[in-house]
């Protein structure tokens, strides 16, 4: 009865807790369960070196004791021994499998230590043991199994006859969240916390698929509620850090970062993270100290060399180098290292200019990288011949005055890799305008339009737009104005959305936003198409992976950039690299002329702009403009036949 009171009173008042179990040990001394309650009520109080001193010689002297063996790696972990935590974790699901709790706490830990498959086969396992039906019990092993169409048949079908079913809810949205339908799962988890509030795992789950569609204020929303019960949980503590980092709160992201790696000092993949954070912020150094640590924590964990490499400026020791050799020879590499790896090691041996063993590896980043994302080339290509096919003078004349009437928003659009971050740095060195990020948001209304759920579905966008009446039009640029609000925080009259991919939409931009301003950053076909081959890209630029799919991908952007200045003459302002690496001066005023900016000398010192910038240019357009990347693509062409055959199929002059 007494361990029952003080089990009871864990999570409301652990300090009385704590001193229940006090007093059973003074009748007991060392009775096991009244020491782990009093190493849980301990931690519980933050103070986890006293949990860990009462837990561990009792939980070393019985091993098989699953619940101590789990208290043990809490305490551990909660010291920042992440490795010793794992090891405890691991001991106590083995021992009792049933208990969800000790598969979830395992699967936080080692998502922490960067063991991203791991975690997800602990998360799985945790789903599994929370449910008791047979048919839901079968379901949670296909998941386990990876087996997802299994999984999601048998769930869909359960959800019939049991619609509020809150564990089948869970899962099914963890089939749409392992498929990347984080929208589908955002339904399903908003259903599943409507029904049970409390259910902690479902809201972590709810606020990480909002993270993943770049709803980062709805979701920090959801992670502030989830530590108001639990503040020290690591998992809720690193997704609050990521979306205040989404939300370009960057001081805060560094320092909740930081914060957690007092407390988890082991953790490779949050100093990974700290890295970004720091790189954004223009903290070069720190950056790089952070992404090394991460290294030494996780010496095969290829996204950090990535992100060394990717910082353009940075140069690899021998040792370095070496070491990613060294990585790339194990045999139980992970995919996703082995790709960032090679990436990271091509970069490296170009700057040493070895071209013939760089362009190798970075065709092998390309080849694995490529082959999970199934780009498919004719879709591309059709959304370009029906969109010309729609957005006539005659579509544009018979809906003139339509729109949202806001000259706020100014969009540049084009390629990855052709000048955007640099266009956004001059512009946003203007004191009247502010630099925001790659939003997604025009990508989102389009999506939602064409109403396609899944890869293979055909979509209605972009002719569905010809359905729209005036207060629809502009409703939906009401409401792009209204989602990128939150990443205004200067009050400055214009705002950049530099979505490159934005230039697939320049119709929909035009009708619903008439008087924004649209920049096409244009580069040369041959240094753009390789400059995307060389970059690993986190998500949204599947066509990057193949030398034939970039330059066709290529040939359908210029083809509707050329289609819209035939037919909305002086609507968008195209910057040519090049010209403006030649005449920067006379470029930018140009440029800014457009955007009916007022000359402001600060846009030709644009290098000396401190705000945080995202893109992998981020170092480099904290420089003065350079001339030497402007031939940098003929060092390989030995070995872009591909690439210039694809080009000139569709009549692109490759000079």
């Amino acid at each position: 009865m007494a361990l029952n009171h003080a089990a009871r009173l864990l999570g409301a008042d652990p300090a009385l807790a704590e001193a229940q179990c006090l007093e059973i040990l003074k009748v007991l001394p060392g009775q096991r369960d009244a020491s782990r309650l009093l190493a849980a009520a301990l931690r519980g109080q933050g103070a986890a070196a006293k949990a860990l001193g009462v837990i561990e010689p009792v939980a070393a002297a019985a091993p098989g004791w699953a619940a101590g063996q789990f208290e043990w790696g809490m305490a551990l972990g909660a010291l920042g021994r992440g490795r010793a935590a794992v090891e405890a974790l691991s001991r106590a699901a083995g021992l009792d499998p049933t208990l969800p709790i000790d598969w979830r706490a395992l699967g936080d830990h080692l998502h922490l230590m960067g063991d991203s498959a791991g975690a997800d086969l602990a998360f799985a396992r945790h789903i599994a043991a929370a449910v008791s039906d047979p048919i839901l019990m079968e379901a949670a092993g296909a998941l386990y199994d990876g087996r997802l169409a299994v999984a999601e048949k048998s769930l869909r079908a359960f959800l019939k006859d049991h619609p509020t079913d809150v564990a089948a809810l869970r899962m099914l949205a963890e089939v749409g969240a392992r498929l990347g339908r984080y929208e589908d799962a955002e339904i399903l988890l908003a259903d599943c916390l409507a029904l049970a509030p409390g259910f902690d795992a479902a809201r972590h789950n709810y606020a990480t698929a909002l993270h993943r569609q770049n709803k980062a204020g709805e979701a920090l929303a959801q992670v502030e509620r989830l530590m108001s019960r639990d503040p020290d949980n690591p998992s809720y503590r690193t997704l609050r850090a990521a979306t205040l980092a989404q939300l370009g709160d960057h001081a805060a992201a560094i320092g909740a970062y930081e914060g957690l790696l007092k407390t988890h000092p082991e953790h490779p993949k949050t100093w990974m993270s700290l890295g970004h954070a720091l790189k954004t912020v223009g903290r070069l150094e720190e950056g790089i100290a952070a992404y090394r640590r991460s290294v030494e924590l996780s010496p095969a964990l290829g996204e950090a060399y990535w992100s060394l490499a990717n910082l353009k400026t940075f140069r690899f020791t021998a040792d370095e180098m070496a070491a990613m050799r060294a990585a790339l020879a194990r045999p139980d590499l992970a995919e996703e290292d082995r790709f960032h790896l090679d990436f990271a090691l091509g970069k490296a041996l170009e700057d040493a200019g070895d071209h013939a063993a760089s362009f190798e590896h970075y065709a092998a980043a390309n080849t694995l990288r490529g082959r999970s994302l199934r780009y498919d080339a004719e879709r591309t290509h059709d959304h370009a011949i029906r969109s010309m096919a729609l957005f006539t003078p005659a579509f544009f004349a018979e809906r003139a005055g339509w729109g949202a009437r806001s000259s706020d928003p100014i969009f540049v659009v084009g390629l990855p890799r052709a000048g955007s971050t640099l266009i956004e740095q001059i512009l946003a060195s203007h004191p009247r305008v502010e630099g925001t990020a790659e939003l997604p948001d025009i990508i989102a209304i389009a999506k939602r339009l064409g109403g396609r759920k899944y890869k293979s579905d055909g979509t209605a966008y972009p002719e569905v737009l010809r359905g729209l009446g005036a207060a629809d039009v502009q409703a939906l640029g009401e409401e792009f104005l209204e989602r990128t609000r939150v990443h205004r925080k200067l009050g400055r009259p214009f705002f950049i959305d530099k979505m490159p991919n934005n230039f697939a939409h320049i119709g929909l931009i035009h009708l619903i936003l008439p008087d924004a301003r649209i920049i096409d950053a244009s580069r040369g076909p041959m240094a753009t198409c390789l400059a995307c081959f060389k970059q690993h890209f986190a998500r949204g630029q599947a066509f990057a992976y193949d030398l034939v799919d970039l330059g066709r991908y290529y040939a359908d952007y210029r083809a509707l950039m050329a289609h819209f200045d035939a037919v909305l003459p002086g609507r968008v302002h195209k910057v040519t690299y090049e010209r403006l690496v030649a005449e920067p001066k006379q470029e930018i005023r140009r440029l800014l002329d457009h955007c009916g900016l007022p000359f402001n000398a600060s846009c030709l010192a644009f290098h000396t702009n401190e705000r945080p910038v995202r893109t992998p240019s981020a170092q480099q357009v904290r420089q003065p403009i350079f001339r030497e990347g402007l031939d940098r693509w003929r060092s390989y062409e030995p070995w872009l036949g591909p690439l210039k055959r694809a080009l000139q199929s569709r009549e692109i002059p490759i000079e």
